[in-house]
């Protein structure tokens, strides 16, 4: 039986995802990563999407 995500759950997901992506991109450094750039844009589009701002979550 599949069970659908609450909209509070899709979104807390999302958060945590982005968070985990901010962890890696600040260990990183001054390295570039093209990949994690769009991973990011991605989850920020996702998030904003949703109603959620960012920028309170930013590293």
């Amino acid at each position: 039986m599949v069970q659908e995500l609450t909209e509070k759950e899709l979104i807390t997901i999302t958060i945590d995802t982005y968070m985990n992506l901010q962890r890696i991109k600040k260990e990183n450094g001054t390295q570039e990563n093209r990949e994690l750039d769009y991973q990011l844009k991605g989850v920020i589009a996702k998030l904003s999407s949703m109603g959620v701002n960012v920028e309170d979550l930013t590293i």
